[in-house]
C-alpha cells in the first residue's frame, strides 16, 4: 500500500506511537562525556553496534559540538557516526541531503535553541525521515535544546531563579515524539520550577517534565525511568481546583491551587498513561538491618 504524500511529494507521517515504536533518551543537558558516561552508555546500548547521527542543527556556531561526542562514543564502541547540521529551512528541504540519514539507527540532537530545530526541520522531508527511524525501532535522543525539542508543546523561554510571571513564558509546538507533556532542562541548576508551573498553568492538560543536567528519562510504551545523576521533577496540573492565569494582570505573580508535584531519581519509573510513578525499592542487606 502506498504511503500517503503531502502537498510537497514527501511521505507523511503518522506521528503516533506504534507497537514498533524506538526509544527515546530525553537528556536535561550537561550530560556527562569523559567518566562513566551513563546516559551516553544507554544511547550505545539502545544502539545495537548501528549508525548514530549527531544533529547540530539547534546551534548556530556548532563548531567542536561534534568532535566532543565523537571522542565519547567512540570510548563506548561506537565508531558509525556522523554530523547531520542545518544551517537554514532551505537546505531541510534539499532532498540530496537525506542521504545523511540513510541506514542511521539513532539521532541525537546537541544543545542550543530549540525553535532552530522545530523551525528548520518541522515539517520537511528530515523530520518524516526522523519519524521513520523512530517507528522501525530506533532511538531518538536529546539532549538541552534537543530535549526540550521532543515535546508536543515546547517550552521556548522564560525568566529562571524566580516566581513565574503572568506573561513571561513563550510555547510552541514541537516535534511531538512524546504527546501531552512539556519539557525543561537544565532544571534545579537554573531554578526554573516557576517558568514549568506557568506553563503547566496555561495548559494543565499536558504534564511539566522538569529534568536535572547529567540526568535523563528512558522512555518507551508510554513509560519512562531515570537514569542519570540528578532528578526529574513531575509538574501534574490535572488536579487543579484554581488559578489566576486568565484573570491575573501581565506581569503580575502566578496562584495557583492543586498542583501535584513528584520528584523522581534513578531507578524510578513513571507512567505517562496513569501519571503515576513508582520508586525504585532496595532491599537492605542483613548488616544494614543489624544496626536498625
Amino acid at each position: 500500500m502506498a504511503k500517503a504524500k503531502s502537498k510537497n511529494n514527501k511521505p507523511t507521517s503518522k506521528k503516533t506511537e506504534s507497537k514498533k515504536s524506538g526509544t527515546l533518551v530525553v537528556i536535561g543537558g550537561h550530560e556527562d562525556k569523559e567518566n562513566e558516561c551513563l546516559i551516553l552508555q544507554e544511547v550505545a546500548k539502545l544502539l545495537y553496534n548501528g549508525k548514530l547521527i549527531v544533529a547540530t542543527v539547534a546551534s548556530e556556531e556548532p563548531e567542536g559540538d561534534f568532535e566532543s561526542y565523537q571522542k565519547a562514543f567512540k570510548k563506548l564502541g561506537i565508531d558509525h557516526l556522523s554530523e547531520l547540521y542545518i544551517k537554514d529551512r532551505d537546505e531541510s528541504l534539499d532532498e540530496g541531503r537525506l542521504k545523511a540519514l540513510n541506514g542511521a539507527s539513532g539521532i541525537y540532537f546537541t544543545g542550543g535553541d530549540q525553535l532552530r530545530i522545530s523551525s528548520q526541520i518541522g515539517d520537511t522531508a528530515f523530520e518524516t525521515h526522523i519519524w521513520e527511524i523512530y517507528e522501525r525501532g530506533g532511538v531518538i535522543a536529546g539532549t538541552s535544546a534537543g530535549a526540550s525539542v521532543m515535546a508536543e508543546v515546547m517550552l521556548v523561554r522564560g525568566a529562571n531563579n524566580e516566581s513565574y510571571k503572568i506573561g513571561d513564558v513563550h510555547l510552541a509546538p514541537g516535534l511531538g515524539f512524546m504527546r501531552d507533556v512539556t519539557i525543561d532542562q537544565h532544571f534545579a541548576e537554573r531554578g526554573r520550577i516557576g517558568r514549568l508551573m506557568g506553563a503547566i498553568a496555561l495548559n494543565p492538560r499536558i504534564l511539566g517534565i522538569g529534568i536535572d543536567e547529567d540526568t535523563a528519562i528512558v522512555v518507551r510504551n508510554k513509560k519512562f525511568s531515570v537514569i542519570g545523576s540528578g532528578a526529574v521533577y513531575i509538574v501534574d496540573g490535572a488536579c487543579v481546583t484554581e488559578s489566576n492565569i486568565a484573570e491575573g494582570e501581565q506581569d503580575s505573580v502566578l496562584s495557583i491551587f492543586g498542583v501535584k508535584l513528584h520528584v523522581l531519581g534513578a531507578g524510578d519509573k513513571f507512567d505517562l498513561v496513569t501519571r503515576i510513578p513508582t520508586g525504585k525499592r532496595v532491599k537492605k542487606s542483613k548488616t544494614a538491618m543489624a544496626h536498625d
